[in-house]
């Protein structure tokens, strides 16, 4: 009787221990080994040049006419709607300028505007009372120093009140075709570290590894399609990546398929 009871509780024992090597499944809720990334063995991690060439190539396929949403006629125009549009959507902005433009046709006008009157005129952009003393000071600026032209150099219009690198990127790459840096905004902050080409937080260390990580005749194309594909596709919440061509070589821990 008692050599049963030994043996009854060896074999207890021993299918205990078979359960816990037995490897996971699917459907179980066993700890599944680590897998390397597809992306890895296809065309390395990070910014490995044959990586960004692939990622590049993807964005070209989904959009080869991405440009700049923001409406404008001129150099102008843009540096002042890219100053409208900190915090707000570019729809929003191009609901203001289309009669603001009207009311303001130039730096001249902007400059000297009635503060009071131009606060309620770009009211719904948000943040009102700051942009209207961007706007009117780089209006300023631009006649006083630049005899009314937006100056074509990183240097001199970073001199503009209310322009830091993001709006001198965007006018100087849209505008002029000066590729000087990499527009860094809300949509190329999440995209460039879901796609692992920065580990950073910080826009202008995000906007140092684009820079060289991306072919510099490319940092003013890429900047317009990280946009397009993070308001079309890759959104913050819920990226759609079934509808997403980068799928294949993105392992972002955000991905929902």
């Amino acid at each position: 009787m008692d050599k049963k009871k030994k043996k009854n509780t060896r074999s207890r024992k021993g299918r205990r221990k078979a359960r816990r090597e037995k490897p996971a499944v699917i459907g179980t809720t066993g700890k599944k080994p680590a897998k390397a990334p597809k992306v890895a063995r296809a065309v390395g991690g990070g910014t490995d040049p044959k990586r960004v060439a692939a990622i590049l190539a993807k964005l070209d396929e989904a959009y080869p006419a991405a440009t700049c949403e923001l409406k404008h006629e001129n150099p102008f125009q843009l540096l002042i709607s890219t100053i409208l549009s900190a915090q707000c959507t570019d729809v929003r902005v191009n609901q203001v300028t289309q009669t603001l433009y009207k009311k303001y046709p130039n730096a001249q006008a902007f400059a000297y505007a009635t503060p009071s009157e131009l606060e309620q005129e770009i009211r719904p952009t948000g943040f009102f009372r700051n942009k209207t003393k961007s706007i009117m000071g780089a209006s300023r600026g631009i006649i006083e120093n630049f005899g009314g032209q937006v100056p074509k150099t990183m240097e001199e219009i970073l001199t503009l009140p209310g322009v830091a690198r993001k709006t001198a990127n965007v006018v100087l790459g849209t505008a002029y075709g000066i590729a000087s840096g990499v527009v860094v905004d809300t949509h190329v902050i999440r995209l460039s570290r879901r796609l692992d080409l920065t580990k950073h937080e910080d826009p202008k260390k995000i906007e140092e590894d684009l820079m060289r990580a991306i072919p510099k005749e490319k940092w003013i194309q890429f900047s317009h399609q990280l946009i397009w594909h993070g308001r079309r596709v890759c959104v913050a919440r819920k990226p759609r990546c079934v509808d997403c061509n980068l799928e294949s070589i993105c392992y972002s821990k955000d991905k929902t398929i």
